[in-house]
């Protein structure tokens, strides 16, 4: 099978689509992708990189179509409206001029959902299938993670998802729970299709890693790992963490990650004189984190209240479960009916420091053989429902009969 990947984002940028690229080409298929020139998250032209260079490479036996597009920068608003319509723009000029012919067109859309346009101006040229991979609930996560709250532009973004929606022939989506909200879109029911994150095969369990262990501070490890941003709720985490200090201050709160309110994670820490309690460690490659993972105690992920949120399955929890460690979840909805299906941690209702400090230390209280269970049933919980090969196969089967 020939397929056409259509995504803002892929490698070098660390996104999950790059994995399942992988993954199609294992299995015999021949995939190629239309995307942008990288630059996310630092919002610059990755090195060798630039507006006008490289328009097309190969990576891993994949061919890449580069389009231009305005980098996102790193202030925001403007600048990243700019950012995703240069893309919308550019590929769709680049798609009227694509000539190899695909027997499928798989779209991910972890925001923008301007990311169908391309595909659409494809498949009017090729007469092909979209499959349209929903990550993102548009226009509902510009308000939640944005703070978008103009109604006029909010309905011209509703008007558009409805639209991109219409054109696609099976939409895909990353949590069961958004099927709800599509159905409001007026997407007929036998459009959608449940299709979950998976993670990369060295997401796996793994024996605690000395070298990493030395650079950590002793006590009750609970990691974070991933973007420090408005939607994970520093807020709480880091209200949790003074409350925790008081009287449990072997606690400590190991943050792995980058991003817009890592200064204000800084300032807090500073104010409530945190510093022996929780650590900054920076940025990490991806493929380093189950190390790091092996060492942490426990996994924290969180989202900020909001009803779209609820829906989400955030994108860490099957790296999480993968790797075989209990989750301390700070979250409503979806993610928290996952941990406590699996019975592999325990959650707190989002933007709840108070009961987010009481679940950690009531954590940190467990035995050690409690808190392997855990661990044990993270693990079978992700092979039976979001293991790599597993969702390749019926990724396959979904482009097969669907």
């Amino acid at each position: 099978m020939k397929i056409l990947i259509v995504t803002q984002y892929f490698w070098p940028e660390n996104f999950r689509i790059n994995d399942l690229a992988l993954g199609l080409v294992e299995k015999g298929h021949e995939v190629e992708v239309l995307t942008g020139k990288p630059n996310y998250p630092n919002g610059n032209y990755y090195d060798n990189y630039s507006f006008f260079s490289k328009k097309s490479e190969v990576w891993a036996g994949i061919k890449i179509h580069r389009s231009k597009l305005i980098p996102r920068g790193k202030s925001g608003g403007l600048r990243l409206i700019i950012n995703y319509l240069s893309f919308a723009f550019f590929s769709s000029i680049r798609a009227l001029f694509l000539k190899a012919h695909f027997d499928k067109i798989l779209v991910y859309e972890p925001s923008p959902i301007t990311v169908g346009i391309p595909a659409i101006i494809f498949k009017f040229r090729k007469k092909i299938p979209i499959y349209f991979w929903v990550q993102d609930l548009w226009p509902q996560s510009v308000t939640a993670a944005g703070g978008i709250d103009n109604s006029i532009i909010l309905n011209l973004l509703e008007k558009l998802t409805k639209w991109i929606y219409k054109k696609s022939d099976k939409i895909l989506i990353q949590s069961e729970a958004f099927k709800q909200i599509l159905l409001s879109q007026n997407v007929d029911s036998s459009k959608i299709i449940y299709y979950p994150n998976s993670v990369e095969s060295f997401f796996k369990e793994l024996a605690p890693d000395a070298s990493i262990l030395e650079t950590l501070p002793a006590g009750f490890k609970v990691m974070f790992a991933g973007n420090i941003g408005e939607a994970q709720d520093f807020e709480t985490i880091i209200e949790a963490a003074r409350i925790v200090s008081k009287t449990n201050p072997h606690i400590k709160w190991i943050i792995l990650g980058d991003g817009r309110k890592k200064p204000f994670v800084e300032q807090k820490i500073e104010e409530f004189s945190l510093q022996n309690n929780v650590f900054l460690l920076g940025s990490f490659p991806v493929i380093e984190m189950p190390r790091f993972f092996s060492c942490a105690d426990c996994l924290l992920v969180s989202l900020k209240r909001d009803y779209i949120f609820s829906l989400t399955i955030p994108s860490k929890m099957q790296s999480y479960l993968a790797c075989g460690k209990p989750i301390i979840a700070s979250l409503d909805g979806e993610g928290g009916r996952i941990i406590n299906e699996a019975e592999a941690g325990l959650v707190s209702n989002a933007e709840n420091p108070q009961l987010l400090a009481s679940r950690i230390i009531e954590m940190a209280s467990m035995s050690a053989d409690e808190i392997k269970i855990m661990g044990k049933n993270a693990k079978k919980y992700f092979d039976n429902n979001f293991e790599r090969e597993l969702l390749i196969d019926k990724l396959e089967d979904i482009f097969e009969n669907e």
